[in-house]
């Protein structure tokens, strides 16, 4: 069909498309029929028909990288996630036991307080009935 067809391919594009849409159209439907031959099988400018893009190998290769690549960076970003949840649970888990001994030592503080108020008392007590008051 040739470069004969595509421009044949636009002049009747170009008719339904100024029928449909006047001039706008005209222009559109011209243009899509010169590049992708109006549908026909082997229509089209040769180079850009999809069955012989060149470009199309390629692109399908950089978007194959593309997304390896991201699934490397969304699988270290895991890991990442991974060892600060370990650090948090480390950190967690110090604070929790720091947390459990100052509890205990302000237990031990209290009853200690309270062993010197009853020997206060005792002391008094015997202040007293040594003959002091």
């Amino acid at each position: 069909m040739g470069l004969f067809g595509s421009i044949m391919n636009g002049v009747t594009g170009a008719a339904t498309g100024f029928l449909m849409g006047g001039p706008v159209g005209a222009a559109a439907a011209g243009l899509n029929g010169i590049v992708n031959g109006g549908g026909a099988p082997g229509g089209g400018i040769g180079n850009i028909a999809p069955g012989t893009d060149p470009t199309l190998g390629i692109s399908q290769l950089a978007n194959r990288a593309y997304e390896g690549n991201n699934l490397l960076m969304q699988i270290e970003q895991l890991r990442h996630q991974s060892v600060l949840q370990a650090q948090s649970q480390q950190f967690n888990d110090v604070q929790d036991e720091k947390s459990e001994q100052m509890r205990e030592m302000n237990t031990l503080r209290t009853v200690a307080m309270k062993q010197r108020e009853a020997d206060d008392k005792i002391v008094k007590e015997f202040i007293k009935t040594a003959g002091g008051e």
